[in-house]
Parts: structure tokens; C-alpha cells; sequence
């Protein structure tokens, strides 16, 4: 009998290369790998020709689906060839780590990476122990700042096995450690179980394939008592999980991400440990291809100098061969011009890699994630982990589809997509999401299995659930629409009735002006989507009655905030109503529209809704005028005038530019505000024209140029202005014309008076 332990470095090339060496030279019967034993039955999947690294084992909380923990493997993991390698000898694979049942109990707390807790929030992996970096170490005692680089040049790069010296080097390294403890002493212990297991139970030649700071704890197995191992695991909480593989991402193996035994360049190892010679000219092979695809220049004898510059860079730093940071100065230097951006790109894409594993058909799902594996592959539409814009059409069948199987996802919180705007002609029977894949999102399935075993039935009770247990009537409305763009018509029968019930009781006008919109929407775009929104008709017309009933009461004595509230609500009722399109509802609203423009409410408001009146031809430019006229009459306090002006103006200066007669009175009113007075109002009217173009701002000061010619210090600023604005009956005494004269130049050139009126 006989035990032998490859320390290795998880997701390392070169341990990967060694140990495949090894293992096929020395022939074991048994293959014993630190990792999860939940893993233990899904092992044998690893040989499936449908199974693509990168992948990951998933534990999860049977009862808390969202408390799960990731153990990754790449091509080049030296776990993943040990697992391959067992299973291509015949003999069995077994997983040997503190089980994750024990990890995902209730009081563990983890740092960030491989693991999700109750809440979501990433937790700390297991493979990560509280003590000092042993390779730091050995790189600082060998001379070597950056542990990666000492690595590479060590291991990486090496051709021939190293693991007596690492297991060497790691055991002087814990002479002067203290005895492990916690969590650490736990999985020693438990490793060491599984190693004395393997022994009695008859295997002649035990390999054990685990982190090399465990060698010396676990060499050291026959010395220690199996009493001590078994106090230390005695009374260990658990809870019941459940084990799957999923696909997993370069992304999310690299350091970057958080993941706490990640490592910097996945995509730079990929091609380490896949190519077999030629190793830098095959890189930058790579690079020019990407540059290409890219449009940038890659010429052939720039490749050439880059890999001459690399190698020689390796060569002045006492490098054995050209490592990553040489190929990097090189493709930044010969290739990038020293650009930041084409170096951004060959880091995304080839140093970390975009590359996304793919998983058997066979491996063991929730019913819920075979249903969208079916579906995705039905409509065509693959998970990637590259995040990209897709262009639904809704007049062809299967992309219609496409956005039901999207807003079913989104129900259930599952978040491959996010719906972003569409502009154009096209824009009513466009759809346009934003969607990426992401290894997480397996685990937001398997916890919205719980509604149902489909995506259409889990859709459906997760929207009945929402409209139980919403409060806002906007809410319900919101909901229902989600469910008439998912297509769920069993969905959107229960929420008509829970929104006909809360609609017929809530009697807050504000409450109804927020969810109109939601249905206007769902009405509108019904027929463009083939979908039966009949329904929601009746309850729009009700809607909109109660509104056009209470607006002008609810309008009353509103203050600076609700008044901006309320406008907000008053322009989504606007548009709601111009998309529906429908000649009763917009002449019912356009009279209470009216109403409320008439009547003494906040200023704000009284502006907005007389320009809505004027933008939809109920009111004429001349009435637009007395009115606006009236409000800033002499009699009428500046501060109710000013918010008049900015819920008249805000948003579009076109009005002024083309109606003389409103900026004549505008700029008369602004002429007459009181000095005392003018403080108070100047932010309400500084916020209003930060609203217009710069072009039409300058405009503006041009026709109002073009209105004072030929009043007194109102024209061109000249030599004789100062004197005239001095000389004024309203003004200070104290004026000294002199040095007024001399700001008036300044003043000119930023208002944009110097330059000739427009036409």
C-alpha cells in the first residue's frame, strides 16, 4: 500500500501538466481530490463528450436555494485532469473536502466569491484558509515581488513535475505556523478520514490531488489519532443541499471577480496549458487575429517584432521564458501603439476570456431549468456570457416568443435580460433587450422552481402571488402589464380582479394618475403583440373618469414638492391618453385639463397645463398670451409668476423663439420684478432655461437684443450704456459709470450680444 500526495495550486497550468505526468506514470487505484463529496455522484459526467469547461459543481440549500456555494474547474485545473484522469483509468473518483452541507450551515459567514448566502451577497469560498500566502513567501525568499511571476517561472514553465519540492517547501513553511484551527482544522481532519478510509479499505496506490499548504497536515496522517480527527468533526451543524454541475465563466474564474482562488489571466493559461510548443508566437498569433476581427492593423511583421521584443524582454529580466507581463509590454509597445484601448480588448478577450462551459443534457436539474434549457434551444436562443443587444421583431412568431420567454424570466427574477428603449418607425413592433448569461442565474432557477415546474406555470403563480401582495395600485397595474407582455393569460384574469377590486376602493387621484399609464401601454400595444387586452378597457375608461372627476380637486393647495409631483403625474395621464388614441377620453380629459389651468392652484401646474393645452391646439397662441400676460401682471406675486414661467417653458424654448409676443411679455415681466424680489425668483427661472439648448438659449438672448433696440440702455452695449443705466430714476446713486463701463465689454461677449441678430 502505498499514498501519495500532488500538492498543487488550484487552476494552475503547469500543476495541471505535472500532474497529468504523474498520474500517468504512476498508475493509482484510487483517485482521492479536495473538493465537495456532494460531488461524488455527479463525478462520472465529467467523461460526457456534451461536458465543456469551464464548468462548476453547485451545492445549494434545498430549502434555501439562494445560500448555495460554487466549486469551479477549468481545462487546466489540476482537479479537473485528476477527475479525468481517474475516470479514464476505471478507477474511482472520490471528493475528500469538509462536505458543503457543513459550509452552508446556518452561522458560517464566508468572504467573496464562490459562495451566495440568504441575502444574495457573496460569501468567502472554502479553499481560501485564514493564514499567511505561502507562495508570497517562497516568492519573497526567492527574490521575487509578484507571486504570479514566481510562479510562472517555477511551475508554469517548468517541464517536469515538481511536486516533492513544493511539498518540501510547503512543510518548512508550516514548522513555525501554529497549529491549524476552525474551519482549517476541520477540513485537515476531515481530508485525513477520507485518506484512511481509502487505506482500509484495500486501494494499493492512493493518489491525493489537493492544495500543496495541506500536504504536511495530510502526509502526516498515520501520526496523528484518529480520536483527535473525529473530536474535531464531532457535532458539526448541517443542512440538507442538493448537488448539480452548471456552466460556468473565465470571468467569473478570475481573480478580478472576487473569487477567492481565481486567478489573474484565465485565458492566458487556457493557452498555456493547450498549446503545446511555440507558446509566444502562437499568443500573439491570437492577438492579431482579435485586432483584425476588430478592424485595427495586425500586420505580419509587426508580429514578428513583438514576439522578438518579448523574448528579449524575458531575457533582461532573468526570465527562463517570455510570461504574460512580457507579452503584454510587447503587444502594448509593437501592436497597440501604446494605445490603452486595443490593450482593454486583448485583456477581455483573450488574457481573461469570454469562454462559457456547456453541461450534458443528462446532469440532474430542477424540472424548472430543463424547461428554459428546452426552450432556449427550441427558439434558438443561446445563454452566452457576452453581453449583447437583441432585436426582436414582433410580427415574426418566434421572436415574439423570444420576448415571452424573456418577460416570463424577468417574473421570476431570473435576470438574462433587461428591455432597453426603442426609437424610430419601427419602434411599435420592435423589442430591443439587452441580455447576458451569467453562472448565477442557475441558481435564481432552481430558487423560482419553487412556483412551478414550467416556465409558464412558475410565471404565472409568482405574478398571482405579487398582486395579493401588493399595496400600490400602481403596483397591480405594473404587474399586469408584465403579465399581458408574458403572455399569462391565467395571470392576467387574477389581476384584473385584484385591480378592479383595489381601483373601486382607492380614492387617492394621485394613486389612479399612476397607474394609467401601465394600462394605456398594455391596451395600446395588445393587438401589435396578438394579445387579448380587452379586458383592460373597461377598467381604463373608469380609470380615467374618477381622474378627470377629482384632478381639479385634488390640484388644490399644493405645495412646492407636491406640485412637482402632480405635474409629473398630469404629463404620464397626457401621454397615456394620446397613445390610446381615442376621441372620448382626450376631449374629457383635455376639459379637466382645462379646469385646472383656470383655476387658483400652484403655479407650476397652471403653467404646464396651459402649455398642453397650446401643444394640442385646444388653446390659441393669443389666449396663450393673456394668459401668461395676466399671471405676470403687476398685481400677482413673482414667486407664483416665475413657477408659471417654468411650467409654461420647461423643456422646449421653441415656443419663445417663434411667438414674439410671449417673449415680449416675458421679457417685460423680467424687466419689472423688484430688486428685493428678483433673488427670490431667479433660481425657479435659472432652472428653467438650464432646460433649453445652448443654441436656443443664445437665440433667445438675440431676439430679446432685437426687442430693446431703440430703448435706452437696452441696445447694443456701447460706449453710452453705463451712462444711461446710471441715470435711471430705480437705480443706486453710487453707480460709478467708469468702472461699469469696463464690465460691460465682458458682459457682451458672454452674453452673446456682440454678434449680429439672426436674420
Amino acid at each position: 500500500m502505498a499514498v501519495r500526495y500532488f500538492g498543487i495550486r488550484h487552476h494552475g497550468p503547469g500543476s495541471a501538466r505535472s500532474l497529468d505526468v504523474a498520474l500517468d506514470a504512476w498508475r493509482p487505484d484510487v483517485v482521492l481530490i479536495e473538493g465537495p463529496p456532494e460531488g461524488d455522484e455527479l463525478v462520472g459526467l465529467a467523461a460526457s463528450e456534451e461536458m465543456r469547461p469551464p464548468v462548476a459543481l453547485l451545492v445549494h440549500v434545498v430549502d434555501k436555494p439562494r445560500r448555495a456555494f460554487f466549486w469551479p474547474f477549468a481545462a487546466f485545473s489540476p482537479e479537473w485532469r485528476a477527475i479525468l484522469h481517474g475516470l479514464a483509468a476505471g478507477v474511482p473518483v472520490r471528493f475528500i473536502d469538509l462536505p458543503a452541507a457543513i459550509w452552508l450551515a446556518p452561522g458560517r459567514r464566508f468572504s467573496p466569491a464562490a459562495v451566495k448566502g440568504d441575502d444574495g451577497e457573496e460569501e468567502e469560498p472554502p479553499e481560501r484558509p485564514r493564514h499567511r500566502d505561502p507562495l508570497a513567501e517562497l516568492a519573497g525568499a526567492a527574490g521575487y515581488a509578484d507571486v504570479e511571476r514566481w510562479w510562472d517561472d517555477v511551475v508554469e514553465h517548468r517541464p517536469t513535475p515538481a511536486f516533492e519540492a513544493v511539498a518540501e517547501a510547503m512543510t518548512a513553511l508550516r514548522e513555525d505556523e501554529p497549529a491549524p484551527s476552525g474551519r482549517e482544522a476541520q477540513r485537515e481532519a476531515t481530508m485525513r478520514q477520507h485518506v484512511r478510509a481509502a487505506v482500509k479499505e484495500g486501494f494499493e496506490r492512493i493518489a491525493v490531488v489537493c492544495g500543496a499548504w495541506h500536504v504536511p497536515a495530510l502526509a502526516a496522517s498515520p501520526a496523528v489519532p484518529m480520536s483527535a480527527d473525529a473530536i474535531t468533526l464531532k457535532g458539526l451543524p448541517r443542512v440538507k443541499v442538493a448537488a448539480t454541475w452548471i456552466p460556468w465563466t473565465y470571468s467569473r474564474l478570475s481573480a478580478a471577480s472576487g473569487y477567492g482562488a481565481g486567478v489573474v489571466s484565465p485565458g492566458w493559461y487556457d493557452h498555456l496549458f493547450r498549446v503545446p510548443d511555440q507558446v509566444v508566437a502562437r499568443w500573439f498569433v491570437k492577438v492579431a487575429r482579435l485586432l483584425r476581427d476588430e478592424d485595427l492593423p495586425a500586420p505580419s511583421a509587426s508580429l514578428i517584432d513583438a514576439v522578438r521584443l518579448a523574448e528579449a524582454l524575458a531575457t533582461l529580466r532573468g526570465r527562463p521564458l517570455a510570461g504574460l507581463d512580457e507579452l503584454q509590454d510587447a503587444t502594448r509597445a509593437v501592436l497597440c501603439a501604446g494605445s490603452d484601448a486595443p490593450m482593454a480588448l486583448v485583456a477581455e478577450r483573450l488574457i481573461v476570456g469570454r469562454e462559457l462551459g456547456r453541461v450534458p443534457a443528462a446532469t440532474p436539474m430542477v424540472p424548472l431549468a430543463q424547461d428554459v434549457a428546452r426552450q432556449q434551444r427550441r427558439l434558438r436562443l443561446r445563454a452566452e456570457p457576452t453581453a449583447r443587444e437583441l432585436d426582436l421583431d414582433l410580427r415574426r412568431a418566434n421572436d415574439l416568443a423570444r420576448s415571452h420567454l424573456l418577460h416570463r424570466l424577468a417574473l421570476l427574477d431570473v435576470g438574462w435580460g433587461r428591455p432597453v428603449g426603442v426609437t424610430g418607425k419601427a419602434g411599435t413592433f420592435h423589442e430591443v433587450w439587452h441580455i447576458q448569461w451569467q453562472p448565477e442565474l442557475a441558481v435564481s432557477l432552481i430558487e423560482a422552481g419553487m412556483w412551478g415546474t414550467t416556465v409558464v406555470d412558475a410565471a404565472t403563480a409568482r405574478a398571482v402571488d405579487r398582486a395579493d401582495l401588493a399595496t400600490a395600485l400602481s403596483a397591480v397595474t405594473g404587474l399586469l402589464e408584465l403579465a399581458l407582455l408574458a403572455e399569462l393569460p391565467e395571470a392576467v384574469r387574477h389581476v384584473m380582479g385584484v385591480l378592479a377590486d383595489r381601483a373601486a376602493l382607492d380614492t387617492d387621484v394621485g394613486h389612479l394618475m399612476d397607474a394609467l399609464p401601465a394600462l394605456a401601454r398594455a391596451l395600446r400595444y395588445g393587438d401589435v403583440r396578438r394579445t387579448d387586452a380587452s379586458s383592460v378597457a373597461a377598467v381604463v375608461d373608469g380609470l380615467v373618469v374618477r381622474i378627470c372627476v377629482g384632478l381639479a380637486v385634488a390640484a388644490s393647495s399644493l405645495d412646492d414638492d407636491a406640485a412637482t409631483a402632480m405635474v409629473a403625474r398630469v404629463l404620464g395621464v397626457h401621454e397615456a391618453l394620446a397613445l390610446l388614441q381615442r376621441g372620448d377620453l382626450s376631449q374629457r380629459w383635455e376639459s379637466t385639463v382645462r379646469r385646472v389651468a383656470d383655476r387658483p392652484v400652484h403655479g407650476l401646474l397652471a403653467g404646464r397645463c396651459t402649455r398642453l393645452l397650446l401643444d394640442g391646439g385646444a388653446l390659441s397662441t393669443d389666449e396663450s398670451g393673456r394668459r401668461m400676460a395676466a399671471t405676470l401682471s403687476a398685481g400677482e406675486d413673482p414667486a407664483r409668476a416665475a413657477a408659471w414661467v417654468e411650467g409654461f417653458l420647461s423643456g422646449s424654448a421653441l415656443i419663445l423663439l417663434h411667438d414674439r409676443a410671449l417673449l415680449e411679455v416675458v421679457d417685460s415681466w423680467l424687466a419689472g420684478v423688484a430688486a428685493d424680489t428678483f433673488t427670490d425668483v431667479l433660481p425657479l427661472l435659472r432652472r428653467t432655461f438650464a432646460t433649453f439648448e445652448e443654441a436656443e438659449r443664445r437665440q433667445i438672448g438675440e431676439r430679446v437684443r432685437s426687442l430693446g433696440e431703440g430703448r435706452p440702455g437696452v441696445g447694443r452695449p456701447g460706449a453710452g450704456a453705463a451712462r444711461d443705466v446710471a441715470a435711471g430714476d430705480d437705480h443706486d446713486e453710487d453707480v460709478v459709470v467708469e468702472r461699469a463701463e469696463l464690465v460691460l465689454p465682458v458682459l457682451t461677449r458672454l452674453l452673446g450680444l456682440d454678434r449680429e441678430p439672426a436674420g
